[in-house]
C-alpha cells in the first residue's frame, strides 16, 4: 500500500491511499489483456476481430476501475474515496466510524462504503501481531531475543492506515469546511462502455 503527500492540483490529496499490489497487477492485466485483444484483432477472421474489439470494450475498463481507480484522499475537511464504480465524498463531520475487520470501511451517513484501496492482508496482521508479543515479551523479560529481530512495523499497514484516518476524522469533524453530508457520484465512463462491450460481444456470439 502507498501513502503519498500532497498531490498538486488534488483538493482532497494532503495523504493518498493506494495499493501498489492493485496498481502493479492492473498495469500487467492491462498489457496482456491488450496484446491478446490486439492479436485477435489484427490476425483474426471472420467475425474474431469484432469479437476481441467487444471483449476489450468490456474488459479494458473493468481492470482499470478494480486495479488503477481505488484511492482514498484524506484531506482537512473531508475523506474522498474513489471505489471501482463510485466516488464517495464524505466531509469529516458526517463519518461516523472507521473500522478495518475483513475489509476495510468507512460508516457515514447511516451508510457502511468500502475502501477498496486500502485492502486487509490477514498475514501482514498476523505477522505484526507476532511481533508484537515478542517484543512485549522482552520487555517483560528484560532481555533481547536470542533470533534477529526482524524489521517492519508493529501494525499491519491497513490498520495503520485506518488509524490515520481515525485520527483525521476526530481532529477534522469540528472543522467549520468539514460540516455536510456525503455526496456519492458513479462513473458512468467506466461501467457503461463495459456494458456496451458485453451487449457488443453477446450480439455477436449469437448471430455467429
Amino acid at each position: 500500500m502507498t501513502r503519498s503527500p500532497d498531490a498538486p492540483g488534488q483538493e482532497y490529496a494532503e495523504r493518498c491511499f493506494r495499493s501498489s499490489a492493485g496498481i502493479g497487477g492492473g498495469v500487467l492485466l492491462l498489457a496482456l489483456t491488450a496484446w491478446l485483444g490486439g492479436d485477435a484483432m489484427l490476425r483474426g477472421t471472420g467475425n474474431a476481430p469484432w469479437l476481441a474489439l467487444a471483449g476489450l470494450l468490456f474488459a479494458l475498463p473493468l481492470i482499470v476501475a478494480f486495479t488503477l481507480r481505488p484511492a482514498v484522499w484524506a484531506g482537512e475537511d473531508r475523506l474522498l474515496v474513489r471505489n471501482p464504480f463510485r466516488t464517495i465524498t464524505l466531509p469529516w463531520a458526517s463519518v461516523e466510524g472507521v473500522r478495518a475487520g475483513y475489509s476495510s470501511e468507512v460508516f457515514a451517513g447511516g451508510k457502511k462504503y468500502q475502501l477498496w484501496a486500502i485492502p486487509v492482508s490477514l498475514k501482514q496482521r498476523k505477522r505484526a501481531a507476532r511481533r508484537q508479543a515478542r517484543d512485549a515479551a522482552e520487555d517483560v523479560t528484560g532481555r533481547a531475543s536470542v533470533t534477529p529481530r526482524p524489521s517492519g512495523p508493529l501494525r499491519a499497514p491497513s490498520d495503520q492506515a485506518i488509524e490515520d484516518l481515525r485520527e483525521l476524522a476526530e481532529r477534522g469533524a469540528s472543522r467549520e469546511g468539514a460540516q455536510g453530508s456525503p455526496s456519492v457520484r458513479w462513473a458512468y465512463e467506466l461501467f457503461v462502455p463495459s456494458a456496451v462491450g458485453l451487449v457488443l460481444f453477446a450480439a455477436l456470439a449469437i448471430a455467429g
